[in-house]
């Protein structure tokens, strides 16, 4: 019989992980995982980067934000966030038309973002779950450019909900449902009467009143 080996048994490399790639992707592979489980909000920088054996600032340093790391674990580019981003910049008057038509062009430009938003879209419909996390994420992108604009009075987040509500509303209509009125129009044709609903909601010219405070009894009277 041959002699056992006596070589000592193999070790997992210690050190630095081999190159920026394999770590970007163990990054990718932990947040895809801890945005399953938890959810977009409840997910947090921190917790992924512990997950994937990282420092939190290197998860930045790949990604940016919470934002941009769920659109790379949905492989959306990051020039989608930034146009809809960039539909806050401008005259306050034209606000509306611009967010609608920077969310439709996105759900129907690029294929390779186009399609990774779609499939997004039908998980969420198709999954509770993965609603939560796609409203989430959605409402967390207009919040973030709503509070931009110094709008954080006490009723955004209402406003926010009931302006992607109306954006995603449409997106199912046109490329879920397939409405056939709503799949024949032009995306100007859309923005030219979804705009100024749109301008009302995330500017509007008069705000809520806030509550009435019932006056304080007098000092004996009670």
């Amino acid at each position: 019989m041959p002699a056992e080996s006596t070589a000592p048994a193999s070790r997992p490399p210690r050190g630095r992980r081999p190159g920026q790639n394999a770590t970007r992707q163990t990054i990718l592979d932990a947040a895809r995982a801890r945005f399953a489980g938890d959810g977009f909000k409840a997910t947090t920088i921190r917790r992924i980067a512990a997950d994937a054996g990282v420092d939190a600032a290197l998860v930045m340093q790949f990604f940016g934000s919470k934002d941009e790391l769920f659109a790379a674990v949905m492989s959306i580019s990051p020039s989608v966030l930034a146009r809809i981003a960039d539909s806050f910049d401008g005259p306050e008057h034209s606000l509306g038309e611009r967010v609608a038509r920077a969310h439709l062009s996105v759900w129907e430009g690029d294929p390779k973002d186009a399609d990774a938003l779609l499939a997004m879209l039908r998980g969420a419909i198709a999954n509770e779950r993965a609603t939560a996390q796609f409203r989430e994420f959605v409402e967390s992108r207009l919040t973030e450019d709503v509070n931009r604009r110094a709008l954080d009075d006490h009723d955004s987040a209402v406003r926010v909900a009931l302006a992607a509500s109306m954006l995603i509303g449409i997106v199912v209509g046109r490329r879920v449902v397939q409405v056939p009125l709503l799949v024949s129009e032009d995306i100007e044709s859309i923005v030219e009467r979804v705009g100024p609903a749109l301008q009302e909601i995330l500017a509007p010219r008069t705000r809520p009143p806030a509550p009435a405070l019932e006056p304080e009894p007098e000092p004996g009277l009670g």
